[in-house]
């Protein structure tokens, strides 16, 4: 098969890495790529919010199956436009990819089926929000309905904090993002990440993770995209796995399906695990980043084999395993992340850290410039290790860590450390 996996991240490295490992695959092309996916395939300097070129590019390298892997793309449609053009494409339509693209979408379909998550309100004016807001005082969530890079959740300690981040998302700061927002309980407990693979009717579960969002060494400063992760969640025992597919994941798909808006792809469930059990926070409809390097090598099935038969509707002949190994990545970002960061920083040693026993590099935001990798935005690399244990593939990741010279780069210390600390 000749594959086009869309993006340019560190998700699309790591998919990057285990598409061009499957037997499957004939020639693996990456729109735009950057210089890690160079190294499985062919980059291709193309705009994907561009559809007509995508389908170009499609046409043109003969293309089997279009692989997305950011969520922009798919909110905006990328999926029904290759369809329409005749190139199959994994990933879900864009009335399906709702379920990222809105935030009120998603909490009216979880409150219709039953599915167990936090209590909310929606508002598009600032003074009824306001109002909400008096009547049920902080902790609190704030959330923009759309995509908004990252910028779109607040989780409000105080009454002012809740007050500033309903008049700043109603006041236009986001965009079109923030036109609608939801207000919701806060939910407690601890987060964790759950994967399911879809094909329209049937699900499979494609495994756990657990993401550390704050910038700093035991979880302070401000939220990021993401600085570490690991798999699998040792919270989400396989009892909580399957009630996690009773209780949220099917009767998602089955409350899209009855609306005529099935979903296929990668079904990602954001949980905060409560005392009175899994609770939906919110869906990605796309790997996550760090979470995909972390579960894609754990994965003992082809993942491409896998992704085939979700487009093709026969997920429930498929059999998915994995590694009895941890896997853990230990993101590396340019210092002053996530506020305004440099670019051109040289990196060196990313063979020398690859070097470990189980470790691989993925690249993010990087660059080549005169033939000397660059850092090229904010989160920089993943440094990831498979090990028999966490504790080892902690010990292996940041032994690698220390063999990349960066001197612009920062990175937290304590990836995995409370799991490890739980025993």
């Amino acid at each position: 098969m000749r594959i086009l996996l869309i993006g340019s991240g560190g998700r699309e490295h790591a998919l990057a890495v285990a598409i061009s490992a499957s037997p499957l695959c004939e020639a693996l092309f990456v729109a735009p790529g950057n210089p890690g996916t160079a190294r499985c395939g062919m980059n291709v300097a193309v705009d994907v919010a561009d559809h007509g070129a995508v389908v170009a590019l499609g046409r043109r390298e003969r293309i089997d199956l279009v692989v997305i892997g950011p969520e922009a793309p798919l909110v905006a449609g990328l999926v029904d436009d290759l369809a329409a053009a005749g190139i199959r494409a994994f990933g879900p339509t864009r009335a399906a990819a709702r379920l990222e693209g809105s935030k009120a979408f998603t909490k009216e379909l979880a409150r219709e089926f039953g599915i167990p998550t936090a209590a909310f309100a929606r508002f598009t004016a600032i003074e009824p929000a306001l109002a909400y807001l008096r009547e049920h005082g902080a902790p609190i969530v704030i959330k923009a309905d759309g995509l908004a890079a990252g910028k779109g959740v607040v989780v409000a300690a105080t009454a002012g904090e809740a007050k500033a981040a309903v008049r700043d998302m109603l006041g236009g700061s986001l965009g079109a993002a923030g036109t609608e927002i939801v207000i919701e309980e806060c939910l407690l407990g601890e987060e964790a990440s759950f994967f399911a693979l879809c094909d329209g009717t049937h699900a499979v579960p494609l495994g756990t993770a657990q993401d550390h969002k704050r910038a700093f060494d035991g979880d302070r400063g401000p939220n990021t995209g993401g600085m570490g992760a690991y798999s699998p969640a040792g919270l989400l025992t396989p009892d909580m796995e399957a009630a996690i597919m009773d209780r949220i994941v099917r009767p998602t798909l089955a409350g899209m399906r009855g609306r005529g808006t099935p979903f296929a792809g990668i079904l990602y469930a954001g949980l905060m695990i409560t005392a009175e059990g899994p609770k939906l926070i919110e869906y990605n409809v796309r790997f996550g980043d760090p979470e995909a390097q972390v579960i894609l090598p754990r994965l003992r099935t082809d993942i491409l084999a896998a992704m085939v038969a979700a487009c093709d509707g026969v997920l429930d002949e498929v059999a998915i395993s994995w590694t009895d190994h941890a896997a853990l990545a230990v993101v590396m970002a340019t210092k002053g992340y996530p506020g305004p960061v440099g670019t051109g920083s040289p990196i060196g040693g990313i063979e020398a850290a690859e070097a470990g026993d189980g470790v691989v590099v993925y690249q993010a935001s990087t660059a080549l410039r005169d033939g000397t990798l660059v850092a090229n935005g904010g989160r920089v690399l993943a440094v990831t290790t498979l090990a028999p244990s966490l504790g080892e593939a902690a010990a292996r990741a940041y032994e690698a860590v220390g063999r990349i010279d960066w001197p612009e780069g920062f990175y937290r210390t304590d990836i995995g450390r409370r799991a490890l600390a739980n025993g």
